[in-house]
């Protein structure tokens, strides 16, 4: 990924590898190729009117192409990307074309070995997650050599080094790492049968920066750790992490020599018709990357999960919440319920409840009073302990889901949000706390067997930032090919008249097996997206939308 001309050259050798292992591969039950392709395009035109900024090309794209070869011990893959220029709200490091990923595998007897581009995770990520969201516009890849190893039933060893993508190119800093996982009942033949099922799993990895340039007492090296569990038993399970990080001074926490830690517990119980899980978690200083001047998400080694519901309509998705590395505590429960059918709150078909809380806030921090400036030479910057509770609240959302089916061709979703937003600590520099309610409902219409209109209506209140907001969206589908929709987000209760504005949408698509083709015309609002705690900004814009995806 330094320069495109090795990547080509990879390109070739994949092909070529291709060709001849098909050629062997026919004596040994041959192979296939498969792939996708995705290409999202849009058109920009300035409106001071919702702050849509004036873009110079007029029309962006993204565009990639996945292409993989599979046979009984072999796999290679490349995926081709280009950005003619990058959507806005994406960075603006993506440009130009290239193949970014690219990878060649080889498994038997319980090894497998693979070179170039991948993704992998330890645990549930805490001290190292590599992966892709291209709605996001985050690619972490690693390239370099990954080894998985399984000497034994219930036994699984990894072993990963290499350099991270940065954009269109590698970051510099080398990360390693080791993994190892036990399933107890696979591996202790006696355990065999035992209904409680326990897995233990532990990990080591290290990143590696030349220190030139900053102080001596800044380490080239910084090692992490973590330890994990998992244990289930008929309807019941519960699992948890815990990871370290020794000093580690970077931007993000102000080149603080403070050691890291985080803890994670999930626990969950089901059964048919009623589920209830609860998960609580403590970040302190654990941001983890290569490049230790990176900010935002670039370069980042770790995934610090937030523990809060993602919301996909529209409104209740105006404040997401994004996670602290520098510090947070948190916790989330949920309880799911299904009134049966034919019984007073179920009615004839049912009807499912789902009740969500969680709740984000600061860690105590105490500061130490060094006489040396934080962020100049070895000092720790504060403690904190690990027992005590901070004040601060960061985020809550307390939100409940009623779904119910009236008859063979309607449905209802309705939805009721309690959202407490700090968005000064967010996305800062915000305007204080925002203390939102929200209300949606969903409505399904069956009109034949292949008709159906789907309706939202939506309602934002707020004292805070651009106050009230309504919105409806109707949608109008000819299964099994065709879609319409329009929508109307209104900013109606701004305190100023000038910015009471209307963000109008259209658009229409087409499905046929794996092509799906959409367009459309309208506004988006400037806001903030966010995925599991990852987030990006999203600037203003008004213009043409166009999609089209398709896989093979």
């Amino acid at each position: 990924m330094k320069n495109l001309q090795p990547t080509y050259a990879f390109a070739l050798i994949f092909i070529s590898a291709i060709f001849s292992v098909k050629s062997f591969s026919q004596t040994i039950g041959g192979g296939s190729i498969h792939g996708n392709f995705e290409a999202d395009a849009q058109s920009y035109t300035k409106d001071t009117l919702i702050g849509a900024p004036s873009v110079p090309q007029k029309f962006s794209m993204n565009a990639f192409a996945n292409f993989l070869y599979t046979s009984d011990h072999f796999s290679a893959g490349l995926r081709f990307e280009s950005y003619q220029n990058a959507l806005q709200g994406y960075d603006q490091r993506y440009s130009g074309n290239g193949i970014l990923y690219r990878y060649l595998s080889y498994n038997n007897e319980g090894l497998e070995v693979t070179v170039g581009s991948f993704y992998e995770q330890f645990g549930s990520g805490m001290i190292f997650r590599t992966y892709e969201d291209w709605g996001l516009g985050y690619d972490n890849a690693l390239d370099g050599i990954r080894v998985k190893y399984s000497p034994l039933k219930g036994i699984t060893f990894k072993g990963i080094i290499g350099n991270q993508r940065d954009y269109m190119t590698e970051g510099k800093g080398i990360v390693r790492g080791i993994d190892g996982e036990i399933s107890l009942n696979d591996a202790i033949k006696s355990w065999n049968d035992y209904k409680t099922k326990v897995t233990l799993g532990g990990s080591f990895v290290s990143k590696y920066q030349n220190n030139q340039g900053t102080p001596d007492t800044v380490p080239a090296n910084v090692g992490s750790y973590a330890g994990r569990f998992n244990i289930t038993r008929g309807k019941f399970s519960i699992s948890g992490e815990g990871a370290y990080k020794i000093n580690d001074p970077d931007y993000v926490n102000n080149f603080i020599y403070k050691p890291g830690n985080a803890a994670l517990l999930n626990a969950a119980f089901s059964q048919k018709g009623f589920g209830i899980t609860f998960a609580a978690e403590r970040i302190d200083n654990m941001d983890y990357r290569s490049d230790r001047n990176a900010t935002l998400t670039d370069l980042l080694i770790n995934f610090l999960p937030a523990l809060n519901k993602e919301h996909t309509y529209s409104l209740s998705a105006f404040y997401p919440y994004a996670t602290q590395p520098n510090g947070e505590e948190g916790l989330q429960g949920e309880l799911f319920y299904i009134f049966k059918p034919n019984t007073p709150l179920g009615g004839k078909y049912g009807t499912n409840i789902d009740i969500n809380y969680s709740e984000d806030w600061s860690i105590d921090k105490q500061q130490i009073n060094d006489t040396i400036p934080v962020g100049t030479t070895n000092t720790d910057g504060y403690k904190s302990n690990f027992l005590t509770f901070g004040r601060q609240v960061y985020f809550k959302d307390i939100n409940v889901e009623i779904t119910k089916k009236v008859s063979k061709s309607v449905k209802f979703i309705l939805t009721y949000l309690n959202i407490t937003y700090d968005k000064d600590v967010i996305q800062p520099p915000g305007n204080g706390t925002i203390y939102s309610n929200i209300v949606i409902l969903e409505s399904f219409f069956k009109l034949t067997s292949t008709k159906t209109i789907r309706v939202e209506l939506q309602h934002l209140q707020t004292k805070q930032d651009q106050q009230n907001w309504a919105m409806a969206l109707v949608e109008y589908s000819i299964a099994p090919h065709w879609f319409f929709a329009g929508s109307d987000m209104y900013n109606y209760g701004n305190n100023l008249p000038d910015y009471r504005i209307q963000y109008l949408n259209g658009s229409f698509g087409y499905t046929q097996n794996t092509l799906r083709i959409t367009f459309g015309y309208g506004q988006q609002r400037a806001g903030i997206y966010c995925v599991g705690g990852v987030c990006r900004n999203v600037p203003a814009s008004d213009g043409f939308k166009f999609s089209i995806s398709s896989s093979f």
